[in-house]
């Protein structure tokens, strides 16, 4: 996959775990960044339980709503 691509993925993800968790967007560079450092939690998380990725969008939006709710709890991320 292109970098490109891989950004976008992030982008659709973090887009898609703001709205699951129903926290503040903030732009497209934060959705993006949500989105890529979503991935790689995801990968940490699925990895760790021993789950064969399930594909890069999903393990991305696992991560991001895991990121989203940690930040939310820890005060980091408003609710809309």
């Amino acid at each position: 996959m292109s970098f490109i691509g891989f950004l976008l993925i992030g982008l659709v993800a973090g887009m898609a775990a703001a709205w699951v968790t129903r926290v503040k967007r903030r732009g497209c560079l934060t959705n993006t960044l949500t989105g890529v450092v979503g991935a790689l939690i995801g990968g940490l998380v699925l990895d760790g339980l021993g789950v064969d990725g399930p594909g890069l969008f999903l393990t991305a939006l696992l991560g991001a709503i895991i990121l989203l709710v940690i930040l939310r709890l820890i005060g980091l991320a408003a609710r809309r």
